[in-house]
């Protein structure tokens, strides 16, 4: 659930931030960059900390190979997109690119939740959960995208 409130509250923090003369993010397109650039600054960090890092590590399905070098990886490759997307010149293609790695490594949260592992503690998302939050998300990539 935290990415999902990282991306509306970043969306709505920079959407305001327009609003109030912040010329860069006046519009809901560069407002909606910085909210999906905030969910994956979250969510990067989680792949290179302690028990959210094992957990990641563990949702790997057991048939790949070096599920540790996958969570630093994908990792990396969600930092480098949260950049491309507060960069207008890159903003697209790193939405893009992020959509495609969000669909990606879902089969690693399909996975998790069918052998019902935990995160950090708790219980992974339920899979209809995480596929409703899953389509919302690489929307979001998509708006970003293939917007104005």
């Amino acid at each position: 659930m935290a990415p999902l409130i990282a991306l509306i509250a970043g969306t709505a923090l920079a959407r305001i931030a327009g609003l109030v003369g912040f010329s860069a993010l006046d519009g809901w397109h560069p407002a909606l960059r910085v909210g999906l650039a905030v969910m994956f600054t979250l969510t990067a960090v989680a792949h290179f900390l302690g028990q959210r890092r094992s957990g990641l590590i563990a949702m790997v399905p057991p048939r790949l190979p070096r599920p540790d070098l996958l969570v630093t990886a994908t990792g990396v490759l969600e930092l480098v997109g949260a950049v491309g997307l507060l960069v207008p010149a890159t903003a697209r293609v790193a939405a893009a690119g992020l959509g495609l790695l969000m669909l990606a490594m879902f089969p690693a949260n399909i996975s998790a939740a069918r052998r019902e592992l935990t995160l950090a503690g708790r219980p992974v998302t339920p899979l209809a959960q995480r596929t409703a939050l899953q389509i919302l998300f690489v929307a979001t990539a998509a708006a970003i995208s293939f917007g104005p």
